[in-house]
């Protein structure tokens, strides 16, 4: 029996565009470890998009939507913990390819944790009036990209 994928929630699709651009990230920095790319460069870009889009979609989780499920629940505890993690991460101070792969790690590991297992568990509890507010809040956004340095293409 294969298991047919959830469609998402027209409330939570934004959510999962965003989620899109972090995989982007993820894969930006892989490619740039394969070009050789000195890691000070990534981590100008990495800390621009931590700024710009993910701090503000952590915000609108944390607000918004994990608390759809009981705090008490494992798997908004693993969210909350991963969320911490990854912020550790991008307070480092040092610019090493070291911090670099595990941002890049981590921050797709939990993208895949939310949009497999969360999400889907969210959306199975959720009332009609919850996706209603959560539509409310978080209207899609054009994605804007910070192209000073392509070091990916």
């Amino acid at each position: 029996m294969s298991l047919k994928p959830q469609k998402r929630h027209k409330a939570l699709q934004p959510l999962s565009r965003e989620h899109h651009h972090g995989l982007l990230l993820s894969w930006k920095i892989r490619t740039g470890f394969k070009k050789n790319i000195e890691p000070k460069r990534m981590r100008i870009y990495a800390n621009w998009f931590f700024e710009h889009h993910l701090i503000p979609h952590f915000e609108i989780e944390e607000a918004h939507i994990f608390s759809i499920l009981d705090q008490e629940n494992e798997l908004i505890k693993k969210a909350l913990t991963d969320h911490r993690r990854i912020k550790r991460l991008f307070s480092e101070e040092n610019e090493d390819s070291k911090t670099l792969s595990r941002i890049e790690e981590e921050l797709e590991q939990h993208i895949r944790f939310e949009e497999r297992i969360l999400f889907p568990e969210i959306q199975k509890v959720a009332t009609e009036a919850q996706m209603l507010d959560i539509e409310k809040i978080h209207q899609p956004e054009s994605f804007k990209d910070n192209l000073d340095d392509e070091f990916w293409l």
